[in-house]
């Protein structure tokens, strides 16, 4: 069983790669090739008939057909034929084809299997073609075979010339190369099948360009063929390549293309002076710098190997002059360096050198790559204008020189061979030069005015110098006359500042920087010097001088304030430094004004004055709330306690206080804050003093109601004591001849115990015995009279005044 399944297997494969199928040539085409579809029944493994199910495997291969790409013929090129075993030749199989192309390029005979190409086919643009086909039942349309796939290709012929796509080709080669110097590589292509046959092997050859260059014919490599070709004698070749398939051979196509070959440059030559000696003239009036004349050294080399370096041979006389080098037209150009006087010397003979700027050691042993020729320079002689001695000139004068004062003089002479004389002359431009003139022989610059400097500090004028024998050659030069300044004006402080002092200022603190200005023009610019006046002391500010232009205002104390003085004036004495030295005093006045602790401004409005120093404008306003919350509780405070006096008074049934004369002139002391007290009309020791004085009746009862009382002192309800006593003051008061009325209540009995000076009031000033003598007092006149008592009066101790 294994020995047949592995035969099996090798018979598949063997029909497969296409060793069985045989080859049939049909009679309408000799071209044509037929792949035999042989059905080979039994490939595979076959189930047991007794399983009753019977599988068939493909019956039917082929390997690739071919076509001829080109075809020409007038009828359809036969391709192949399909066929499978199970076709008995009774037309009962029908083939179908499908795929690339089926119906417009290829067709097949759906009986006989036989396909054939309804066109001529392009390998090029295609080459090969996928189709599938398939066997089915001519009756029922059922698949007999399944569907394979199988490859229609195009078979190559030699239809394409080779072709040079790049072309045409430029290339570069150094000269002086040696023989097999690479230039370049070409490279044809050729749309033929190169598997197939010799239709795209190319070989390469050269038509044009021998004996110069050869190419490779197989790799297309281009080399020079002859050694040190020179770009001089020939610098561009033009070289033709072919290009030919099958292989070179008779019948073969070809293709061509141009090749332009130059020879590029090498420094091989060195440059040369077309001869040995050049001549120039120049006029020695030339300027400094001007071209005197060109010389060239040839180079037969190209761009920068044609380079050449012009040099002036030190040792002769080439110092006047200098040369340089133009790229462009490789020529040396001498320039003058220095003026010429065709009366000093008239010729200039030197040698220039000529040599290559880039070397190639390669061409060193042909000799030095470097030329040398002789320069020749006359100088030819020009009638030349006057020369001045000076290029310009500068004189200074001051501003009260007098009318026609000769202020300086300018000179110039005529270099010529033939000497001319010489005239001079003012150039007048503006009419401030009229305020100079010139003697026209001698050169002389004299005033015509008077110069202010403050007007004018420099005056630029131009004087002219003619030849006298030719008028047409003359020169100017520029005079600057300097005005020089004389001190004639004070200096002035440059503003008069109104400037401000911190009420916290500290002693030697600068308030305000000032400087000066001077109408005057010292001779080395302005030097100021600031003081006080010497003759007025200022003990609040001083002025301090910086030394540079500038001075301070320094203070010198502190404790400035706005409420005592609001304003200072301070003298300032500012002073040059010319001759003679003027000088000037200027004011400034300085305002106090409230400033932060920094230093910085508050305000200076009136207002301002009364603020704290060092407060902010919050801080203030606080602390004026707090001032008004404390006054509106001490007046509420003293409202009460007069509303609580008037109640205590009017708590007595019986108001005895109809006018109470209030006093002014003495007063009772510290404790007596008030005109009227009825705390004295409580206190024991009054009531009991008043009564001893006066040796009443009533003593006894104030001494029982004492001794009832004993020595504690009368409380508030210790009314009954004061009544009494108020009523025993009464009538004593009705009894004497200067009593006052009814409605009117002296009362002297007591004015404090506090006070250290004790009252000055006679009414305390008694004696035991009560025999005091006051009649004395009618002698300090008559407003002393009521106080003496009266004859008839035995209570010496009332007085009543009233002024």
């Amino acid at each position: 069983m294994i020995t047949r399944n592995g035969l099996l297997l090798v018979f598949w494969f063997l029909l497969d790669k296409g060793f069985l199928a045989p080859l049939h040539a049909p009679p309408q085409s000799r071209m044509g090739r037929e792949q035999h579809l042989r059905g080979v029944e039994g490939l595979g493994l076959r189930r047991h008939v007794a399983s009753g199910v019977q599988r068939v495997k493909r019956g039917w291969v082929w390997n690739q057909f071919f076509v001829l790409e080109e075809y020409m013929g007038s009828e359809p090129q036969y391709v192949g034929k399909l066929h499978t075993d199970l076709d008995r030749g009774d037309s009962d199989v029908k083939y179908t084809l499908s795929g690339e192309g089926v119906g417009t390029i290829f067709t097949i005979d759906q009986t006989t299997g036989d396909i054939h190409a309804l066109m001529g086919l392009d390998r090029e643009v295609k080459s090969y073609y996928t189709l599938r086909a398939q066997a089915v039942d001519m009756n029922t349309g059922r698949p007999l075979e399944p569907e394979s796939e199988f490859i229609i290709k195009i078979q190559d012929v030699n239809d394409n010339e080779p072709k040079f796509l790049d072309g045409p080709y430029t290339a570069s080669v150094p000269e002086m190369s040696p023989g097999g110097t690479f230039v370049m590589q070409v490279t044809a292509t050729d749309a033929d099948d190169p598997s197939y046959g010799n239709s795209a092997r190319i070989v390469y050859s050269i038509l044009h360009g021998q004996p110069y260059f050869s190419v490779d014919s197989k790799t297309g490599v281009i080399r020079t063929a002859l050694p040190n070709m020179d770009r001089e004698v020939k610098e561009l070749y033009q070289v033709l390549i072919q290009a030919k398939d099958m292989g070179g051979q008779l019948g073969g196509l070809a293709g061509t293309t141009t090749i332009n070959i130059t020879l590029s440059d090498v420094n091989d030559n060195p440059p040369r002076f077309s001869k040995s000696i050049f001549h120039l003239r120049v006029p020695e009036s030339s300027l400094v710098g001007s071209a005197v004349g060109k010389i060239r050294a040839h180079d037969l080399d190209s761009e920068k190997n044609a380079e050449v370096e012009y040099s002036i041979v030190p040792g002769d006389e080439g110092h006047m002059f200098n040369i340089t080098y133009n790229g462009h037209s490789q020529e040396g150009i001498i320039v003058l360096s220095e003026h010429l006087d065709y009366e000093t010397k008239r010729s200039y003979t030197f040698k220039v050198e000529a040599s290559n700027a880039h070397l190639d050691p390669r061409f060193l042993h042909r000799g030095p790559f470097k030329d040398t020729a002789t320069v020749k320079v006359n100088v030819l002689d020009v009638d030349e204008p006057p020369v001045f001695t000076k290029t310009s000139y500068t004189i200074d004068v001051y501003e009260d020189t007098p009318v026609s004062t000769i202020i300086g003089s300018v000179t110039a002479q005529d270099l010529d061979a033939s000497t001319s004389a010489v005239r001079y002359s003012i150039e007048w431009k503006r009419p401030v030069d009229g305020c100079f003139d010139i003697d026209t022989v001698e050169g002389t610059i004299s005033t015509t005015e008077m110069l202010d400097r403050e007007s004018n500090r420099q005056h630029n004028i131009f004087v002219v110098a003619t030849k006298v024998n030719n008028p047409l050659l003359s020169n100017k030069v520029t005079v600057t006359v300097n005005v020089l300044d004389v001190n004639e004006f004070p200096p002035e402080l440059t503003i008069l500042f109104d400037t401000f002092v911190c009420e916290n200022a500290k002693v030697g603190q600068v308030i305000q920087t000032i400087n000066a200005t001077d109408k005057d023009l010292p001779t080395v610019g302005q030097k100021f010097f600031f003081k006080s006046p010497r003759e007025i002391r200022n003990r609040n500010f001083t002025v301090r001088d910086f030394g540079n232009n500038t001075a301070g205002i320094v203070t010198k104390r502190v404790g400035f304030q706005r409420r005592v003085q609001e304003y200072y004036v301070v003298p300032v004495v500012v002073e040059d430094s010319g001759y003679p030295a003027q000088s000037s005093t200027g004011t400034l006045t300085v305002r106090v004004c409230a400033c932060e602790t920094d230093g910085s401004l508050l305000s200076c409005t009136a207002e301002a004055v009364f603020l704290p120093v060092g407060l902010s404008t919050g801080a203030v306003m606080a602390i004026l709330l707090c001032m008004v919350i404390l006054l509106v509780i001490v007046v509420l405070y003293v409202g009460l306690r007069r509303q609580k006096k008037r109640e205590t008074l009017m708590s007595s049934k019986e108001d005895i206080r109809d006018n109470v004369v209030h006093y002014d002139v003495e007063g009772g002391g510290e404790e007596d804050t008030h005109a009227f007290d009825m705390g004295t009309l409580r206190n024991t020791k009054a009531i009991k003093e008043n009564m001893l004085r006066r040796g009443t009746g009533s003593w006894s009862d104030v001494t029982t109601q004492t001794e009832i009382n004993g020595s504690t002192p009368t409380t508030e309800g210790s009314t009954n004591i004061i009544r009494d006593y108020i009523h025993q003051r009464l009538q004593e008061n009705h009894l004497g001849f200067s009593a006052l009325p009814y409605d009117s209540l002296a009362t002297y009995a007591y004015e404090g115990d506090g006070s250290v000076a004790e009252s000055l009031s006679s009414i305390e000033s008694w004696t035991v015995d009560g025999r005091e003598d006051f009649r004395y007092l009618s002698e300090w006149g008559p407003s002393f009279k009521t106080l003496t008592p009266h004859p008839c009066s035995h209570r010496p101790d009332t007085l009543t005044h009233l002024s």
